[in-house]
């Protein structure tokens, strides 16, 4: 079995000083919400053996924050996954992303998250989940909100073989799930 983790970038400013869309840098709520987000991942195993990243800015603060709030939260062996930074993953469509997926084949991680944008990060989740828990496609079928997490397993120990419909949707959720179920 091969399972893969979807995690939008958090919540950004709205406008980057340089005036680059790539540099764009988490605002505050977006660094509570990375924290939040890789907290929850610390405390429901099992981790990422690698993590794609995309190079924006607004990726690589949301993936350094959660693999802190990750390591707080596991503190005895905590995960060392394989961390990369990829160009390729910033405004790739479900496609791109895919081709991206099947790659990972070379290092053959068990467990691989990729870290990027919209639309296509939820466009692939969508795309990629043919089956699975019906309360979270639910939650899933209008967006992948910032900070917002799918992940879904496959009946395969080849990532060439992922492909769009043959995920089980395992779950989803976001910052603003994780603080309803607290105020239930």
């Amino acid at each position: 079995m091969r399972r893969l983790m979807l995690l939008r970038h958090a919540k950004t400013e709205h406008d980057a000083p340089s005036g680059h869309d790539q540099d764009r840098r988490l605002d505050e709520r977006g660094r509570m919400d990375a924290a939040a987000i890789g907290t929850w991942i610390g405390h429901h195993p099992p981790f990422p053996d690698a993590v794609l990243v995309s190079t924006a800015v607004r990726a690589q603060q949301t993936w350094e924050i959660a693999r802190d709030a990750i390591k707080d939260a596991v503190r005895e062996r905590p995960p060392r996954p394989r961390v990369e930074l990829l160009d390729e993953l910033y405004g790739a469509e479900p496609t791109q992303l895919l081709r991206i997926i099947r790659m990972a084949e070379v290092s053959d991680p068990a467990r691989l998250m990729l870290i990027g944008h919209n639309p296509g990060m939820h466009e692939l989740a969508l795309m990629l989940a043919g089956s699975g828990d019906a309360m979270a496609k639910k939650g899933l079928e209008d967006n992948l909100p910032t900070a917002g997490l799918a992940i879904l397993d496959f009946p395969t120990d080849d990532w060439s073989e992922v492909a769009f419909r043959r995920g089980k949707l395992v779950r989803f959720t976001s910052p603003k799930l994780l603080k309803q179920a607290l105020d239930d």
